[in-house]
């Protein structure tokens, strides 16, 4: 019996952690550009398999479509996670980062997280995923970068998920806002550099 307990207790939270690397990894900046006829998105501007990259074809619609797919990769694994063993939203929404940061299946050189980030936040709790996409949206407009208002709301979400009560998931955020800022790093030394594409540029 205590073997049984033992396993459940490994098992379980590992295969939410798993399960959410998985999801997490599926590249679908890649996959929508290829099979939309718009080659390889890493052949093309920062090589980045994320949305701004999207955009920079010229296809708005594929990069909304990244967008949200890439969000909802997060909200899923935090609910399948939850699903999977109590409190395993919070293994699973780290799994579906970093599955996308780091996806087996391109060597682990996938996106920067912005996305699927915001979509653990409103997994987590909506209001959470809602100051996140609001301090975005709103850096983004009055920066034009769309590298500023990932790292602004990834500095958002940590403090939005402890102002509601969510000490899990901000402990959680603490750690994923870190991996977006270095992933980012080339963003912020072009911005220091002013060299920093703006959105709605095709190429940089």
């Amino acid at each position: 019996m205590g073997a049984q307990t033992t396993d459940v207790l490994w098992e379980m939270p590992a295969l939410a952690l798993a399960l959410g690397y998985l999801l997490g990894s599926i590249p679908f900046g890649l996959l929508l550009t290829r099979f939309s006829g718009a080659g390889d998105i890493r052949a093309i501007g920062s090589g980045n398999i994320g949305a701004t990259n999207v955009l920079r074809t010229g296809r708005k619609g594929l990069a909304a479509a990244t967008l949200l797919l890439d969000a909802l990769k997060g909200t899923a694994a935090v609910w399948i996670g939850e699903a999977i063993v109590p409190g395993g939203g919070v293994l699973g929404g780290a799994g579906a980062f970093f599955g996308h940061c780091y996806p087996i299946w391109l060597r682990f050189k996938g996106g920067k997280g912005a996305a699927t980030f915001g979509g653990i936040g409103f997994a987590a709790w909506w209001p959470i995923g809602v100051i996140y996409l609001l301090v975005w949206l709103g850096v983004l407009a009055a920066s034009r970068y769309s590298s500023v208002g990932s790292l602004a709301a990834a500095v958002a979400a940590p403090i939005a998920a402890f102002l509601f009560g969510r000490a899990d998931f901000g402990i959680l955020f603490i750690a994923l806002a870190l991996v977006v800022f270095w992933r980012h790093r080339g963003n912020i030394a072009r911005l220091f550099a002013g060299t920093e594409p703006k959105v709605g540029r095709k190429s940089g």
